[in-house]
């Protein structure tokens, strides 16, 4: 009897230590979105729904973002390991002095673009004078900026801009020729209150040469001289883009989780399905070894364009390689 009950304390000991160690072997990484949750960050939701984090040993917490949200306050209050954000905005903070580096990118077309009413008499870029322009702002209004200063319309005079809210009310109600959408949500929000596609003209910054990448992963400089960081950041990735893998082939699956993880109820299956169709298109990568990598010659010309903005430039110098490192994306490929 003696014997038996200290083979059961032992094997008791030797499970509750085994626990412990499992508990203790998931690390912990927050991570910070941009928006809301949507198709634009499914890769994230499929990971977490298909047990790619877990399955790294990772426990995750996926933050929505929102109109209050801004991600580079956020890491830089130490509340994420690593942020989801658009380089303009993203440089624009490193050279305020939040040492943001840009470790995946995983956009690597932009979906921002300028949508028209072809009854506001705008047909191409040289119709934009004297007229309203909705822009989002914080953060989002670089590459708009930049790309006035190239046509050489100024924002004080030539142009006025109507600070849009994330919405687009200003183009239903005529309160703006064009307005700022995605071509993977507002645009189709445009259309879905009942404006005809033929009746609308698109101007996509990416073919008017003032594109600027979007949805890049960052983290804080300093972090990335801690070993133990970047393999626990580069396991992270590795479950990250194996989810957005996940999300371009099966864009109904990827609706599923996001609209589990939507609290709040608003998102449809349907609407986020389209969604997703339409951000795959952004990531001409997916399913080949180069998903995540930032192409040096596009982080280059993201740079070129913000500071090329004549007297009012996002950036006032370029930030070199220190703003970006491959570190994490070469840990996620062991």
């Amino acid at each position: 009897m003696i014997r038996s009950s200290q083979c059961a304390k032992s094997l008791l000991a030797l499970a509750l230590a085994a626990a412990g160690f499992a508990a203790q072997a998931a690390d912990k990484v927050t991570v910070q979105l941009k928006w809301v949750p949507q198709a634009q960050f499914a890769g994230y939701y499929m990971a977490a729904a298909k047990g790619f984090y877990k399955d790294a040993g990772l426990d995750v917490t996926i933050k929505p973002g929102g109109p209050d949200i801004a991600p580079t306050q956020v890491i830089a209050g130490k509340q994420a390991d690593i942020v989801v954000d658009w380089m303009p905005s993203a440089l624009a903070a490193r050279e305020a002095g939040v040492p943001l580096v840009n470790v995946a990118q995983v956009f690597n077309q932009s979906g921002l673009m300028l949508t028209c009413k072809k009854a506001s008499g705008v047909a191409s870029p040289k119709d934009f004078k004297g007229k309203t322009l909705g822009v989002w702002y914080g953060g989002n209004e670089y590459p708009f900026l930049n790309w006035m200063g190239k046509l050489g319309l100024k924002t004080d005079s030539d142009i006025k801009i109507l600070k849009q809210g994330f919405n687009v009310d200003p183009l239903l109600q005529n309160q703006a020729a064009c307005i700022s959408t995605m071509i993977y949500n507002e645009y189709w929000q445009v259309v879905d209150a009942g404006v005809k596609e033929k009746d609308l003209v698109t101007f996509f910054y990416e073919k008017e040469g003032v594109a600027t990448l979007e949805d890049g992963l960052y983290v804080l400089e300093s972090n990335l001289k801690d070993p133990a960081f970047v393999a626990k950041m580069g396991k992270f990735l590795k479950a990250t883009l194996k989810g957005w893998d996940a999300a371009v082939k099966d864009p109904e699956g990827a609706a599923k989780a996001v609209v589990s993880a939507d609290t709040s109820g608003s998102a449809s299956l349907k609407v986020q399905k389209r969604q997703m169709e339409n951000v795959a298109k952004l990531i001409t990568n997916a399913g080949t070894p180069k998903i995540g990598y930032l192409e040096p010659a596009a982080y280059e010309r993201t740079v070129k364009v913000l500071l090329a903005g004549g007297s009012d430039p996002v950036i006032k110098k370029d930030p070199g390689k220190a703003a970006y490192s491959h570190a994490i994306w070469e840990a996620a490929q062991k």
